[in-house]
């Protein structure tokens, strides 16, 4: 009787009612909840729950019951108002028509979180209404075209699939991509195949325009944080449009930006608008001072000014108009919308997911204010223990010029350049094989347990504790690699073939040197004590990269398997679909090196160096003003990479007797009789492999083929390149086979 009681329950929770959809996206936004946030409870995608607000799609069972009993509890707390009789947005055409946005708007919850921001690095903006009305057709000044009557034929091509669409009170997106034509007319592209007339005749009334009609934009990340400010991507012509040159001088690309006097310059200070300390460069923000909560902000990207570098774009800043913006509209919708190089938006990312801030409750006046969020980095910037600064920073003034630190005075946790001369077994053998790991650093960031606000304290002669972050002087020179724990047992291998995990050249230690905890804490995992002399530890930590190493792997393995590399493919159809796959649509695969360069380029900008003419060793320079400025949280990643990868080298080479011949960074080469990863990792016959090594996978931690050569091709590279003693690094060429010049490293 039970499981019919069990059946009935089941069939009505099937059909539990729904508010509308306005309704629904009304009571997330008041209890300030993402659309990540709510998918992360019910086990969706983003994409699914703007669909259910969007009115596209509706929830089946088993989320549609969760989704209503999350619905009715909102409701609860949040009564809907009364109805005023005024027309509301039909959200079933967000694309028909450009509607004008209110004067006054009232920011949305959270905003007060982040009301400490710099002008710098965050202008104000007015947060965007819940809906907005729609004017009648006849009042309509600026009407949207539909896609089919584009000019360009590569406008269809950016209504694919596979590209989100945007909603609610950014009904047009986060970005637009402006080109003129010879008529001086100039035409917005959007996500989507959106296509928008744009009306403004100069720069500062583009920017007018862009905030009053041109419903661009991106909701925030996290509750506490702030709505993404629009992007408008200039063409050349575009820039000629609005007097701005197509390309820079000479003088203007070293000084990366126009001068101050420029006449586009004048224009926007006539019209009481400001630009950041970085001028008018190719990624510029043009914002007004805060009122309150409002915020008034305008980014753009000039691509013929280099701002999108082909490292990280690759051939984007030659794309067609539309076909830029669904490059650019897929990035903004997966990651962030860009608001600098990869690297830059990368570190933004993470305090986009956690803010620094957030709004306390009610005072006895009813007036919230900011305070810290916990599990944050916070609002200030906190120092550096001395061992784990950079050369020439403030806390190491003290120091002699021209001082060199080693070892035992610096931290120096640095990704793997190892390489090794081919044994004679390995030199019978036909091909070398690379091997890749995906997402590398993002992997290692994921978990990694890092210090939060409180400044590093230092301690004696302390006890090793692998739960806690910070640098540890300790000699790890007795670790021997012949003789090492594996899996908890201990195991005999051959000396020499394996790089150190304590030393980014792989040669062993000598004495007492820093190391980060997780460096440290792979020595015991390999059966030996350790004996710390002093240590600097964190005593405030968490897992701070947790959500940016999500958002950024959901990023990538969504665009892969767009590209046709699902996540779960036998090893043998994995690379069969890694053939060829960017040429399935190589508007996304300039995504997918998008993604992968933010992952790198964010760890990076933990560390950024001081640059330009002028700065002098202990001084501070402009990125130590950031709270993100923490070069114990990227030795902490590169740490966990560093040791990851050795790990799964040990572990394979104490199951089949392989042994890598080159590491650099997160690829392997090793000799094999066939040219397959298949002919390096043994897979069984029930699709598994060796526990704890390589995995062929698109998921960030598994690995894809890198490239193979012959053995004879690596002995002549070895033979060109050696000299002095060093080992030419095989892996820096495996992917192509063209050596290019020394060996001097990346």
């Amino acid at each position: 009787m039970s499981e019919l009681f069990d059946a009935v329950d089941a069939l009505v929770a099937s059909r539990s009612p729904l508010p509308p959809a306005a309704e629904r996206r009304r009571l997330r936004q008041a209890h300030a909840l993402t659309l990540d946030e709510v998918a992360a409870v019910l086990n969706v995608r983003r994409a699914t729950v703007g669909g259910w607000e969007s009115g596209k799609t509706e929830p089946r069972p088993p989320e549609r019951e969760a989704y209503a009993r999350l619905l009715k509890q909102l409701a609860q707390l949040y009564p809907a108002p009364e109805s005023t009789g005024a027309p509301q947005e039909d959200p079933a055409a967000p694309q028909v028509f450009t509607a004008a946005m209110p004067a006054a708007q009232t920011p949305a919850p959270g905003a007060a979180g982040e009301a400490a921001a710099t002008a710098e690095a965050e202008p104000s903006r007015p947060a965007p209404p819940a809906a907005v009305a729609v004017p009648a057709a006849a009042s309509r000044p600026h009407a949207v075209r539909p896609p089919q009557t584009a000019r360009r034929p590569a406008a269809k091509k950016a209504a694919l699939a596979n590209t989100p669409t945007p909603g609610g009170a950014y009904a047009h997106g986060p970005l637009l991509v402006l080109d003129a034509d010879t008529a001086r007319h100039v035409t917005g592209y959007g996500i989507g195949g959106l296509i928008l007339d744009v009306p403004a005749k100069s720069l500062p009334a583009l920017a007018e325009w862009t905030l009053a009609e041109a419903q661009l934009g991106a909701e925030r990340l996290h509750g506490s944080g702030k709505d993404a400010d629009p992007l408008l991507v200039l063409t050349e012509a575009a820039c000629e449009r609005y007097g701005l040159p197509g390309r820079l001088s000479e003088t203007e690309r070293l000084a990366g930006r126009l001068p101050e006097g420029h006449k586009a310059i004048k224009q926007l200070e006539r019209a009481d608008w400001q630009l950041t300390k970085r001028g008018l460069g190719p990624w510029a923000r043009i914002y007004r001072p805060a009122q309150g909560s409002r915020r008034q902000c305008v980014q753009l990207c000039i691509p013929s000014w280099h701002a999108l570098d082909d490292r990280a774009w690759g051939h984007a800043a030659q794309l067609e108009p539309a076909e830029l913006a669904r490059v650019l509209g897929v990035y903004a919708q997966r990651v962030m919308t860009p608001v600098g190089s990869t690297a830059v938006t990368g570190l933004h990312l993470m305090t986009a997911l956690n803010p620094p801030t957030r709004a306390s409750d009610p005072d006895e006046t009813g007036r919230r204010h900011s305070e810290h969020r916990p599990g944050s980095l916070g609002a200030e910037p906190v120092d550096p223990a001395p061992c784990e600064a950079t050369d020439g920073h403030p806390v190491l003034a003290r120091l002699p010029r021209f001082h060199v630190r080693g070892p035992e005075e610096r931290l120096f946790e640095e990704a793997y350049d190892w390489a090794r001369d081919l044994t004679d077994t390995e030199c019978m053998r036909r091909h070398l094989v690379g091997i890749d790991v995906n997402l590398a650093f993002g992997a290692a960031a994921n978990g990694a347990v890092v210090g939060l606000a409180l400044p590093p304290a230092h301690v004696t002669d302390p006890v090793f504790d692998a739960a806690v972050p910070g640098s540890w002087l300790v000699d790890l020179s007795h670790v021997d690699l012949s003789r090492v724990k594996v899996a908890k047992q201990w195991r005999d291998l051959e000396g020499g073939l394996l790089p150190s995990p304590f030393t980014p050249t792989g040669e062993r230690p000598t004495g007492p040197a820093w190391y980060a905890t997780p460096t440290v804490a792979y020595a015991v995992e390999l059966g030996y004590d350790v004996a710390p002399v002093e240590a600097w530890v964190r005593p405030e930590s968490g897992r701070f990269l947790d959500g940016w190493y999500k958002r950024l792997r959901n990023a990538y393995v969504d665009t892969m398997t767009d590209l046709g590399v699902g996540e779960k493919l036998p090893p043998a159809g994995f690379l069969e679909a890694m053939g060829g796959y960017k040429s399935r649509d190589r508007e996304l695969g300039i995504v997918v090196d998008a993604i992968k360069m933010t992952v790198k380029g964010g760890i990076g900008k933990l560390q950024e160096k001081a640059r330009g003419g002028g700065w002098k060793p202990g001084q501070a320079w402009p990125a130590l003003a950031r709270p993100t400025w923490r070069p114990d949280i990227r030795a902490t990643v590169i740490s966990r990479a560093r040791t990851n990868m050795h790990r799964k080298m040990l572990n394979l080479a104490a199951a089949t007797g392989r042994y890598p011949v080159a590491v650099l960074s997160d690829c392997a080469v090793y000799a094999a009789d066939g040219p397959s990863p298949l002919d390096v990792l043994p897979y069984g016959s029930d699709g598994k492999t060796v526990p704890g090594s390589f995995r062929l996978g698109v998921s960030p931690g598994m690995v894809k083929h890198e490239g193979t050569q012959s053995v004879l091709w690596g002995a002549d590279v070895l033979e060109q390149l050696g000299a002095d003693g060093k080992v030419a690094n095989l892996a820096r060429y495996i992917k192509t086979g063209e050596v290019s010049g020394k060996d001097t490293g990346e």
